[in-house]
């Protein structure tokens, strides 16, 4: 049985958006959708306590208007439901684990605080360990493609690019095939970026450390293209693109996601004595750039 995409809703404009998108993620990659609703999201709710009827009209009406936004941009698509019981977090999280991938939606730092923003979509990125897409209200079909002539959007023009942040330091197989995979299945080119930083340290007369900067960019833009060289020979049809900048990773990856249409980053699953982490950058990138955010976990 193939696993779903499975988007949360609960009826705010970003809710609605996170549907529209996983409809359409839904038919790309040829998976059935689910919609999943959950009954009592509030923290401080118990997990057994009782539906009420005001809850039960509620789901229907959220579960509808989700219905009717993927009808609007996915017109083929027929989506399953599901009704789960809280806290939010945890209800997300047991779905996650039954799907391909999770999409949420997400109004990053701005906005009221709702069912799916801050803490629920946040505490859900930390940890799960499939794949979350974070998609901000008011996005559209036309937000993922190239705008038309004269800057019209457009859904007949081709894909924006696929961004990959990617750390040389510790490449991951998940994230980079996660990026290969969606890049193919939208015809899109692949935009892989790497941010290095020259060392903070002091260096001894003729340290390796003070080669220049042009030459160390150079080693990385050669060490970056030794990497993708195995994905390339997978996804032929793939148009990759690659480029390394001197600077921080956030501000760097923030840069290469403006004009993305999708932005890919990976997470580790390592167990912290403080709880699960998303760490810097991807805790950028999920604030902060307006195009959906796929978060990888990997070992």
């Amino acid at each position: 049985m193939l696993s779903p995409v499975i988007a949360g809703v609960d009826g705010s404009a970003e809710s609605l958006a996170a549907a529209g998108w996983a409809a359409r993620e839904a038919a790309r990659r040829d998976l059935p959708l689910r919609l999943a609703h959950v009954w009592n999201w509030h923290p401080r709710q118990d997990v057994g306590e009782p539906v009420t009827a005001a809850q039960r009209h509620q789901a229907a009406r959220v579960l509808r208007q989700a219905r009717e936004r993927i009808r609007a941009v996915a017109p083929n698509v027929r989506p399953s439901d599901e009704r789960l019981p809280g806290p939010a977090t945890a209800a997300l999280l047991r779905a996650a684990e039954e799907s391909e991938l999770l999409v949420l939606g997400s109004r990053g730092l701005s906005g009221v605080t709702g069912f799916l923003v801050g803490s629920v979509a946040q505490g859900v990125v930390a940890r799960a360990t499939r794949p979350v897409v974070l998609v901000r209200a008011g996005e559209e079909p036309a937000d993922e493609h190239l705008a038309a002539p004269g800057g019209r959007p457009s859904i007949l023009t081709g894909y924006r690019d696929v961004v990959l942040g990617v750390d040389l330091s510790d490449t991951c197989d998940a994230v980079i095939g996660f990026a290969f995979e969606a890049a193919r299945l939208r015809d899109a080119r692949l935009h892989v970026v790497h941010a290095w930083q020259s060392p903070s340290l002091g260096l001894g007369p003729g340290e390796i450390g003070l080669v220049n900067r042009p030459q160390r960019a150079e080693e990385w833009l050669g060490f970056l293209s030794a990497v993708l060289q195995i994905w390339r020979d997978k996804y032929p049809g793939v148009e990759v693109a690659e480029t390394v900048v001197e600077g921080r990773a956030q501000s760097v990856l923030l840069r290469a996601a403006s004009p993305a249409g999708l932005l890919v980053v990976g997470r580790h699953l390592t167990d912290r004595p403080a709880g699960p982490r998303i760490g810097p950058v991807t805790h950028a990138a999920i604030h902060h750039v307006g195009c959906p955010v796929a978060v990888v976990p990997h070992e």
